[in-house]
């Protein structure tokens, strides 16, 4: 997968890819100038608005930045390929792709043979937590991208989790990302040895999605390059139904701006 981004086109880098079958790690490496003296930091990018928008701000605080994404069996895997767009219109030091298979256990809209919710606008998402939930998925996700910031010795992971404007997940809540923080600083022989101390950053927590989107604008992010939505078509086109389409639309409308991406009903 090789997508051309203009941005870049006269940075210098490096590419190399790497894919393990049946489970492992697919890497490519972005190399973009001297980042020697900057600190780094593992961004978690699914290849969504607000990740996105999270790894901008990580790079704007002058981090280092290596994007971590996963293919788990996912229907909306097409947000993989915005995470590599994304990844190189920001000139991550790095990106990786951790393969795992959470459809082993199912039990969600995104990895099971069960539908995903639709409604006609944001105001009819219900409350509670939708069955669109992933059991564990961002313990599963930090716990990755805490092993890759062992061995980057970096103390810094930035995740785009938003406890206004979202679906309801319990793992999006800020308290449940600062017990991972605690637990994470016991964990690991660098947190146990004093060579880090782990900092997880989720600037995005308080942030509206109108809020998330302008930030997203002003540092320059292509929102045209990202994905959302939780059921796309074969051709990747965006329901404009499922809670995760809904959101990022009203986002978008509070913000005053149009979404550059397009919806099946615009065929």
């Amino acid at each position: 997968m090789d997508v051309d981004s203009p941005a870049l086109e006269n940075t210098p880098r490096r590419r190399s890819t790497a894919v393990l079958t049946g489970g492992g790690v697919r890497e490519a490496v972005l190399h973009t100038g001297n980042e020697a003296t900057m600190p780094k930091a593992v961004c978690l990018l699914s290849g969504g608005l607000d990740s996105a928008t999270c790894l901008a701000i990580a790079r704007e605080q002058g981090f280092a930045c290596y994007a971590l994404s996963f293919d788990y069996g996912q229907r909306h895997r097409v947000e993989l390929q915005a995470a590599e767009r994304i990844a190189r219109q920001l000139g991550v030091k790095e990106h990786k792709v951790v393969i795992i298979d959470l459809r082993l256990f199912g039990r969600s809209a995104l990895t099971d043979a069960i539908d995903v919710p639709k409604h006609d606008d944001a105001g009819a998402i219900g409350g509670g937590i939708p069955v669109t939930y992933v059991p564990a998925r961002n313990t599963i996700f930090l716990s990755f991208a805490l092993a890759y910031a062992e061995v980057l010795e970096a103390s810094d992971i930035f995740i785009g989790v938003n406890a206004i404007d979202y679906s309801g997940y319990p793992d999006c809540r800020p308290e449940y990302i600062e017990a991972f923080e605690r637990m994470g600083n016991l964990a690991t022989k660098a947190g146990v040895e004093g060579r880090t101390r782990l900092k997880i950053h989720m600037p995005l927590s308080s942030m509206t999605k109108a809020g998330i989107i302008r930030e997203a604008v002003s540092l320059g992010v292509n929102l045209s390059l990202t994905h959302s939505c939780y059921d796309p078509n074969a051709e990747g086109l965006a329901c404009g139904h499922c809670d995760s389409c809904l959101l990022r639309l009203r986002g978008f409308a509070e913000a005053g701006l149009s979404d550059p991406i397009r919806y099946r009903n615009e065929q």
